[in-house]
């Protein structure tokens, strides 16, 4: 597993990208597992936050009931018009819940506006990244994907 920092240093090239992707629109795809291991998507949004990617939730919210039983998830970045413009980013791994008074001020503490009551933070722990792109001249696939600890792997798919 890896932070958001982690990727930026072991992938400078492609987590520009990848957070492009995540900046260019505010809300994003959430894929949770309930209890009985059937999938959830769920509406989110993400902010990176220092070393990490954050995400926060209403109380009570299921996709906090689902991570808090499996801290498995995948997120699908916005992919906008449609045009892939920018590429189709996409993240997954484990959330970890932040609890702890240090952790919760400084996320607060980074939110563009304070959270008016209670709520739910997390930090995603990054196991892939992957960015699918049309290539130059618009006939085939760019897919790169990135793990902890290795190179950025690159495949053309026609």
């Amino acid at each position: 597993m890896a932070t958001w920092q982690d990727f930026e240093k072991e992938a400078p090239d492609l987590a520009p990208a990848v957070l492009a992707r995540l900046e260019a629109h505010r809300h994003h795809v959430l894929a949770t597992l309930r209890r009985d291991g059937s999938p959830r998507v769920s509406g989110t949004e993400v902010l990176v936050m220092g070393a990490d990617l954050t995400l926060g939730s209403m109380p009570d919210a299921v996709k906090v009931r689902d991570l808090r039983h499996d801290p498995r998830f995948a997120l699908h970045a916005n992919p906008g018009d449609g045009s892939l413009e920018g590429g189709d980013a996409k993240l997954s791994g484990l959330a970890v819940e932040i609890v702890d008074e240090v952790g919760r001020l400084a996320y607060e503490s980074e939110l563009p506006q304070p959270p008016s009551g209670p709520y739910h933070a997390f930090r995603l722990d990054i196991t892939e990244v992957v960015l699918t792109s049309i290539g130059p001249g618009g006939d085939h696939l760019v897919i790169q994907s990135w793990h902890p600890g290795e190179e950025v792997r690159t495949v053309r798919r026609a």
